[in-house]
């Protein structure tokens, strides 16, 4: 006798949150099933490994993990490379990375008292104005402010 087990799939999959094709149903024990009316009958049945979920299907990685292995093996080096430095790396990206870590840098100095609130401005409105040129430079100025102390 064949024993429609749709609605007991439904349910299976409302109680466990998973999909309806995710439910697997022992076939030494579809007489279970199909008496099982309640939740509890059907996470008795669950328990008792009546009632199995499938495992997903996703999509397989070995492809890409193999691509990227290829990457890695054939580096960038010079000969590789097309553009100038400008379209590998943008200017603004450049010139956003440079002022952060100035900044940061000026941040630091100023909290570890290295230089006072005045002059943590006047650098720091220095570097907004692009007058200096690196982390270098900016180190080079802090220590000017504090051997003026």
């Amino acid at each position: 006798m064949v024993v429609n087990l749709r609605t007991k799939r439904q349910l299976v999959s409302r109680i466990l949150g998973v999909g309806v094709d995710r439910v697997k149903f022992d076939p030494a024990h579809l007489d279970d099933v199909a008496d099982a009316i309640t939740r509890d009958n059907i996470r008795s049945l669950i328990t008792a490994n009546v009632i199995e979920i499938k495992s997903i299907k996703g999509t397989s990685k070995g492809r890409a993990h193999f691509k990227k292995r290829q990457r890695s093996k054939r580096s960038t080096k010079h000969g590789s490379r097309k553009g100038a430095k400008g379209a590998r790396v943008g200017k603004k990206e450049v010139y956003v990375k440079r002022i952060r870590a100035m900044r940061h840098q000026l941040h630091v100095s100023k909290g570890r008292k290295e230089i006072t609130n005045e002059s943590y401005w006047n650098l720091y409105k220095q570097v907004s104005g692009n007058q200096v040129r690196n982390l270098a430079h900016l180190r080079s100025l802090i220590e000017e402010v504090r051997s003026k102390k």
